[in-house]
């Protein structure tokens, strides 16, 4: 029985207990409706044609027919095996690969860096996360002064808008202007959303810059590891950095 008979049958089994038979006819099970016989015969020929290609392309094979493809072939443990054929490359060639590949993985970080820079200049960073809070010293004469100093009196605005680092108005500016922006909960809540939002897809493209570069290293590396002077490996090569070499030093004409 095919899966998708078996699926039809277990789909219609409630149809089939609510469909009338004869009584005489109970002890045969339950009747089979006609959607389910279309598609158990429509899969069972369907095999049936596979069989008989297969049949007619076996029959017709030339036993004494030849293809380049034999000679690059053998048998292990029963299983035709192709023997693929070594690539020669001189190191020039090789070289020029590396430095293709180099280019290219260039090109697409600084495209990264591009949009990272054009991400950054419309969030100015403002309130992220590990970013580090701004400092402003304020210089004063006597310790009394210090003791009594009050940074909202001193930048004319609320004690509420201390923290902020941007969009800071002073009291004057409140008293004259009227509130300007969104003030709506539901709408500002799609601003900060789509906001967090950004800036993953920043942290995300950081994330690909840095991978990039460090690719560009490591082609960076095994092309300079195709010069033929003596060098002995310092560091290993890690997930986020290439493998350190200190090359003999020689002196260039």
């Amino acid at each position: 029985m095919s899966a998708t008979f078996r699926k039809a049958a277990k789909a219609g089994q409630r149809e089939h207990r609510e469909r009338g038979q004869l009584g005489s006819r109970r002890r045969l099970g339950l009747l089979e409706k006609k959607k389910d016989y279309k598609l158990r015969a429509n899969d069972y020929h369907k095999k049936q044609d596979v069989l008989r290609a297969l049949r007619k392309k076996a029959l017709d094979k030339n036993p004494d027919e030849f293809y380049f493809k034999m000679t690059r072939v053998k048998l292990e443990d029963g299983v035709h095996v192709i023997k693929q054929p070594k690539e020669e490359v001189t190191p020039e060639q090789m070289k020029v690969m590396k430095t293709q590949d180099l280019k290219y993985v260039e090109m697409k970080r600084v495209a990264e860096a591009k949009k990272i820079e054009r991400l950054k200049s419309e969030l100015h960073l403002l309130d992220a996360e590990g970013k580090q809070p701004n400092k402003h010293t304020f210089f004063l004469d006597t310790k009394k002064e210090v003791k009594e100093f009050d940074v909202a009196s001193h930048l004319n605005t609320v004690p509420e808008l201390i923290d902020r680092v941007y969009n800071r108005p002073t009291i004057d500016t409140l008293q004259k202007e009227a509130v300007k922006g969104a003030t709506n909960s539901a709408y500002l809540k799609k601003l900060a959303k789509k906001r967090s939002s950004q800036y993953n897809l920043l942290k995300q493209r950081i994330e690909r810059e840095k991978q990039l570069f460090v690719i560009a290293q490591k082609i960076q590396t095994r092309k300079d590891l195709l010069d033929k002077t003596h060098k002995v490996k310092v560091k290993k090569e890690t997930a986020n950095g290439p493998a350190v070499y200190k090359f003999r030093f020689q002196r260039k004409r």
